[in-house]
């Protein structure tokens, strides 16, 4: 199974923190966010390619990736001289992804969880579903896309509305089968959010993380994530 690390992003919820760095390289505890999620990524034996897709600051990026990561072939950069969308990268690059179900990750999220596990929850879906997406528990559901569930099934999405119902949020993790990679390239897409999802509900596995995962888009959440992520850390 292959990665994408969707990694283009401006960051701007972030800044000043980003006006000098992109997001996916903010330190966390002294350790580059994309240090973390490839770390993951390569621990598993279940994942083959891993492809970043860079665009702000890429030039950081790439001299991160050819001197952390040199010793790792199967990670590899794709430069966006304009960013593509979430969906647009995907699209883009379909011919390095239409052989096989692809993780797809938005690396600006701070995430601690069991790839292998999340991973054979997708092969092992419900008959109808083509995605898996991973969700968590948020203390903030108003600031969340909020999943509605069936089941284990996506029907719905409550897009940082003022009273969700629930608390399980979009971790914006997803495993997408070969018929929705197809999809995008068919319909053109650029966003998963906004085209992707609600195209596939009905379609969509949720996978809950009981572990930890955190979107550290603001620099108050930034701080926290770096002292909960300590927490964890020292309990491993």
């Amino acid at each position: 199974m292959q990665a994408v690390l969707l990694a283009a992003g401006l960051g701007t919820r972030l800044r000043p923190i980003t006006n000098s760095q992109p997001k996916c390289m903010v330190p966390i505890n002294g350790q580059p966010l994309l240090d973390i999620w490839l770390k993951q990524l390569t621990h598993s034996t279940s994942i083959s390619d891993i492809f970043v897709n860079t665009h702000y600051f890429s030039d950081a990026v790439a001299v991160f990736l050819n001197d952390k990561w040199a010793a790792f072939p199967q990670v590899k950069n794709w430069y966006e001289p304009e960013l593509l969308g979430t969906a647009g990268t995907l699209k883009h690059n379909a011919s390095q992804l239409l052989n096989e179900d692809v993780v797809v990750i938005h690396a600006d999220n701070l995430s601690v969880f069991d790839l292998d596990a999340f991973i054979q929850a997708h092969q092992q879906r419900p008959d109808g579903c083509e995605m898996t997406m991973m969700v968590f528990e948020t203390d903030t559901p108003s600031s969340c896309g909020i999943v509605e569930l069936q089941g284990k099934t996506v029907v719905a999405m409550h897009e940082k509305v003022a009273n969700p119902p629930g608390n399980l949020a979009n971790g914006a993790v997803y495993i997408m089968s070969q018929k929705v990679l197809h999809w995008i390239v068919e319909h053109d897409a650029e966003d998963i959010s906004t085209q992707v999802i609600p195209a596939m509900l009905g379609k969509i596995q949720a996978w809950t993380n009981h572990t930890y995962h955190r979107d550290i888009g603001t620099p108050e959440s930034y701080t926290r994530g770096q002292q909960e992520y300590k927490a964890i850390v020292r309990h491993d």
